[in-house]
C-alpha cells in the first residue's frame, strides 16, 4: 500500500486517538474582535528564549486572525477547565461572558486557568492545509497547581499516578 492511497488515515487517526494531550486554548485580537480555539497540539520549543509551537487548520475560523496578527495567547487547562474547553472547541460564544479579559498586547487572556502565556508569533510553516506556528514567549503567569485536563480516546480525562515507588 502507498501513502497517497489513504491505506494508513485510520490507522494513523487511531493511533493519535490513543495518544493522550494536554488541552490548551489559543487566544488572539485581530483588529479589536477576539478569537479563539481549543488545541491538544502544543508544544515546549525551546527554553532559551522560551518558546511554544502550535498546529491549526488553516480552514479554521480562526485562522485569517492567527494569520495576520503579532500576538497570541495560550492558556494550558486544567481538570476543572473542562466546560471551556468545550465552549471554544464546540460553540461561536466563545467570548460572551465575564470568563476573559484583555492582557498584554490586548490579546484575550482567560479567568481560572492554570497559566497562560503571551507570545510573539515568529514564523507560520503553512503546509497544504495546516500551519504550525512557532510563538516567543513575552509575558506570563502560572495559576493553582492542579490535575491537568486531557484528552484521550475522544473524552477528557486526568492523570493518574502509578503505583511505584523510586
Amino acid at each position: 500500500m502507498t501513502s497517497d492511497d489513504g491505506a494508513f488515515e485510520g490507522t494513523f487517526k487511531e493511533m493519535f486517538r490513543r495518544h493522550a494531550a494536554g488541552v490548551a486554548i489559543i487566544t488572539v485580537n485581530y483588529d479589536g474582535v477576539p478569537y479563539g480555539f481549543t488545541a491538544t497540539s502544543v508544544a515546549s520549543l525551546s527554553a532559551k528564549p522560551p518558546r511554544f509551537t502550535f498546529n491549526m487548520a488553516r480552514s479554521s475560523s480562526s485562522w485569517p486572525a492567527v494569520a495576520n496578527t503579532a500576538y497570541i495567547g495560550v492558556h494550558m487547562l486544567g481538570l476543572e477547565n473542562q466546560e471551556l474547553a468545550d465552549r471554544f472547541a464546540r460553540t461561536k460564544e466563545r467570548f460572551s461572558g465575564d470568563h476573559w479579559a484583555h492582557g498584554p498586547y490586548d490579546v484575550p487572556v482567560l479567568k481560572d486557568v492554570s497559566g497562560w502565556l503571551i507570545g510573539k508569533i515568529q514564523m507560520r510553516l503553512s503546509f497544504e492545509n495546516n500551519a504550525v506556528v512557532v510563538v516567543e514567549v513575552v509575558e506570563g503567569q502560572v495559576g493553582e497547581d492542579g490535575s491537568p485536563l486531557l484528552y484521550h480516546s475522544g473524552t477528557y480525562g486526568q492523570p493518574v499516578p502509578l503505583d511505584y515507588e523510586i
